[in-house]
């Protein structure tokens, strides 16, 4: 097995013989073969091992095992314990992507801190198969159909050549010792279930149902790499980045077929999944309004467009309330930024017509001002008009998209709006003749 180890990693190229790799160690039988081989094949490596304090007393005794085993290869040991419950109660995640984020992103941050090359993983062909059936099962395109991949950025997979059975022969031969997690054997969760369940069933049918799923799973990973520029090619002709959105005409969206198999691709980045994606189809021939959700992204069919933003984390949505302006303030970092001048006027002073600058007659204003979000119910006089105008239907008239509205900020004089920031001052608060002290405000979007 060693040499099929060594075979391996130079068949796909994983790394050099004197790179340093930092080895991600659970404890479990698949890790320690995994340091063995790289003990006995002399490549560089290190130990890492994160606690999740999942399983009290064993988390801390695999803990421990990870770091004797660190101390009899005489290499680097690093370690760290995560408060998972509490990330996947804030975060709104299941345990185990609770688990997953917060291991990469230490793995990464430990690598490039202490000077590795590489983080590897201990998974194997028998996780390659079972992440293809979970993946299977929770409705996915050719992306989620590909497995896991031998290296995905900086993370590679040296174990990817065997079999679950390969490393416990490897194991049972060299006498290794390793952990058993208590929760390997618990079918609450979907992929005990796939190894527990329906992998015995497969072997039954074929004894060799592995390397059949693996080659087609090969096949797919071979396909996905002919099309995957033919997709790009279309996001980038598709989907237009504007400053804080991006936007996708519906008329040509709709030259697409098939266009469910297109949008899937295409929304990828955004973690669209297909169910959301099928009620987005239903949706384009409908009014305007209609949202839909990703865990980390929002479309809303504005028109005839889609219209796609990020969601607002928990601190973007706390800073919704009241900011006070005083007379004497200078500049504004939170919640938009913003740049004062208070003035006298002088002889031949111009005022400008950019649409991110407000020139207002200050003995007009009543200090502080109010910095604040805008409602149902606002109106104001805009610029030019001696008539009121309700601020929704100002936001219809200048084609205002609904993620411009949600953005749109007030600068507010006792109860009056004297700035749609962004967009026009009211008329009650222009410059006259007469004018003498203006106030200058300057907004700079992020």
């Amino acid at each position: 097995m060693l040499q099929r180890f060594k075979s391996f990693i130079e068949e796909q190229r994983l790394f050099q013989p004197d790179d340093r790799v930092l080895l991600a160690v659970s404890g479990g039988v698949d890790s320690v073969v995994m340091v063995d081989l790289f003990h006995q094949a002399g490549y560089p490596f290190g130990i890492a091992h994160a606690n999740f304090q999942l399983r009290e007393e064993e988390s801390e005794e695999d803990e421990r095992f990870a770091g004797e085993l660190s101390v009899s290869c005489r290499v680097p040991f690093f370690s760290k314990r995560f408060f998972t419950v509490d990330y996947a109660d804030t975060h709104k995640v299941s345990i185990q992507m609770a688990a997953r984020e917060l291991r990469y992103e230490w793995f990464e941050a430990t690598r490039h801190k202490e000077g590795f090359d590489w983080i590897a993983t201990a998974h194997h062909l028998d996780d390659q198969v079972e992440t293809f059936f979970i993946n299977l099962l929770r409705g996915t395109g050719i992306s989620g159909l590909h497995g896991i991949l031998v290296r995905q950025g900086k993370v590679i997979r040296p174990l990817l050549f065997a079999s679950r059975e390969d490393i416990f022969r490897f194991a049972r031969k060299h006498d290794l010792s390793f952990r058993e997690d208590s929760s390997n054997s618990s079918l609450k969760y979907a992929r005990n279930k796939i190894r527990h369940q329906l992998i015995p069933l497969l072997h039954s049918i074929d004894p060799d149902y592995a390397k059949q799923i693996t080659a087609t799973i090969s096949r797919i990973q071979e396909t996905e790499l002919i099309l995957k520029p033919l997709v790009e090619k279309s996001r980038k002709n598709l989907i237009r980045r504007m400053k804080d959105h991006w936007i996708i005409h519906i008329v040509e969206l709709r030259k697409l077929e098939p266009l469910s198999a297109w949008l899937y691709e295409l929304l990828t980045p955004f973690e669209f999944n297909e169910a959301t994606i099928r009620d987005l189809i239903r949706s384009l021939d409908q009014e305007s309004g209609k949202a839909f959700y990703s865990s980390t992204h929002r479309i809303i069919k504005d028109r005839n467009q889609l219209i796609i933003t990020m969601i607002p984390s928990a601190e973007q949505h706390a800073s919704t309330g009241e900011y006070l302006v005083n007379e004497a303030t200078k500049n504004v970092t939170k919640p938009i930024r913003l740049s004062i001048q208070s003035f006298t006027r002088e002889a031949g002073y111009q005022i400008s017509a950019d649409k991110n600058r407000a020139t207002l007659d200050k003995k007009k204003l009543t200090f502080p001002l109010i910095l604040r979000r805008w409602k149902p119910g606002d109106y104001f006089y805009p610029f030019g008009m001696n008539k009121r105008k309700k601020l929704s239907d100002f936001f219809i008239d200048e084609k205002i998209p609904i993620p411009g509205k949600e953005q749109c900020w007030l600068l507010c004089s006792g109860n009056r709006i004297a700035w749609v920031i962004g967009h026009r001052i009211d008329h009650r608060y222009r410059v006259s003749t007469r004018s003498r002290e203006l106030w200058v405000v300057d907004y700079h979007p992020r």
